[in-house]
């Protein structure tokens, strides 16, 4: 993983571990320890399957840039899906509270994407490679000079 793929994933994942642990302190005051494991969880979630994904993401761009995009849309259809399993999955669970679990998943989630959105605006990511051998503008540049294409 490169440095600025390392930088995004922390810019993201630390907002959204301090809005899961603002999310367990308001739970655990609201709804007792339950809760806060609740909210915990879904903190924990969120940073596990948007971690991972991003993961994915910069590993196709590096790797297939012309399906970037795609990729994109494709993973984060793929997650929230995920998410709304999980959710289906922990349902009926006794071992936290799930309305507190399904408000920080959110409440994470939403966190993420943000963050995401700022760090990727922030990141000053070349759109075109530069050439490196200077033929493609030295070749132009030596043409205008000597006058040969006249």
């Amino acid at each position: 993983m490169q440095s600025n793929d390392a930088r995004m994933l922390l810019q993201c994942a630390v907002p959204t571990a301090l809005a899961g642990v603002v999310a367990a302190v308001v739970s655990a005051v609201l709804t007792g320890s339950k809760g806060a494991v609740g909210a915990a969880a879904g903190a924990t979630v969120v940073i596990l399957f948007m971690g991972m994904g991003l993961v994915v993401l910069q590993r196709t761009a590096k790797s297939l840039p012309h399906l970037f995009q795609a990729m994109g849309l494709l993973l984060y259809t793929t997650q929230i899906l995920l998410l709304a399993l999980v959710l289906i999955f922990f349902k009926n669970t006794t071992l936290f509270d799930t309305k507190a679990f399904a408000f920080s998943l959110l409440a994470a989630a939403l966190v993420w994407v943000a963050a995401q959105a700022r760090a990727h605006m922030k990141a000053k990511i070349l759109y075109v490679e530069p050439d490196s051998s200077g033929s493609a503008g030295g070749d132009n540049k030596k043409t205008a000079a000597t006058g040969a294409n006249s």
